[in-house]
């Protein structure tokens, strides 16, 4: 039992001190969906002639964007679903999962942290959202294989070193 004439230690949290946020590298003050789209086109008839699972085509992209609080950043996770059925459209699913994040790192590691880390924090979430919305529209559940962040950081960046090519998804 602790004696009650003890002095108490600061910022615990006591009367007229409030305690400090932990304040970590990286922390993830909210994640949501930004967007979210599924659209059957050939509905009912594609349910009706739907003879096995579609082949499904999927693009992945990773956005990052300074808020207005230094240190705090906009991810995004976007993911496009095309499923086909033969030449047909079975569906089209589209979702951006995003999270704001607080970073407090050295600015030269401020990329892969945003575009790696933090997209792989987002991915579980987001891969649950295709796989409920795919199943509630009356397809197999989408179950989305992980995602090598740090390939996919450094194709982008070897692109944007081609000439002609594209800059690399970042922080502007």
């Amino acid at each position: 039992m602790s004696d009650p004439s003890s002095p108490v230690p600061p910022g615990n949290g006591s009367a007229g001190e409030p305690a400090a946020a932990p304040q970590g590298p990286l922390i993830l003050n909210l994640q949501y969906t930004k967007d979210l789209s599924f659209e059957v086109p050939g509905a009912p008839d594609i349910f009706l002639a739907l003879r096995e699972q579609p082949r499904m085509d999927i693009a992945l992209d990773v956005q990052a964007r300074p808020l207005e609080q230094p240190g705090v950043y906009e991810v995004a996770l976007q993911i496009r679903c095309d499923a086909r059925a033969g030449e047909r459209t079975a569906f089209i699913a589209e979702l951006v999962y995003c999270g704001i994040f607080t970073v407090n790192i050295e600015p030269n590691l401020l990329e892969p942290v945003l575009l790696v880390e933090c997209p792989r924090l987002l991915f579980p979430f987001a891969r649950n959202i295709l796989a409920d919305v795919t199943r509630d529209g009356g397809f197999p559940p989408v179950l989305l294989s992980p995602i090598d962040f740090v390939a996919l950081w450094q194709s982008r960046r070897g692109a944007a070193a081609q000439p002609g090519g594209q800059a690399p998804v970042g922080t502007a």
